[in-house]
């Protein structure tokens, strides 16, 4: 998965302005305890931060 699409998810998911929030400040234990956005400066798939994502803020599987 591509950063593009990582964001357009997150934007999708949480709406533009909340997914630059979660992406920026939300720590999440699955990703180290970094935020999404350091975890992709540290060079996690994006598929895994996605994924990460979706389980701690419980997205249903048809949206994953």
């Amino acid at each position: 998965m591509r950063i593009t699409m990582f964001r357009k998810l997150m934007a999708s998911e949480f709406g533009e302005v909340r997914a630059e929030m979660v992406a920026k400040d939300h720590v999440l234990s699955a990703l180290g305890g970094r935020t999404p956005d350091q975890a992709l400066e540290a060079g996690v798939p994006t598929k895994e931060i996605w994924l990460a994502v979706c389980d701690a803020f419980d997205v249903p599987e048809q949206r994953r």
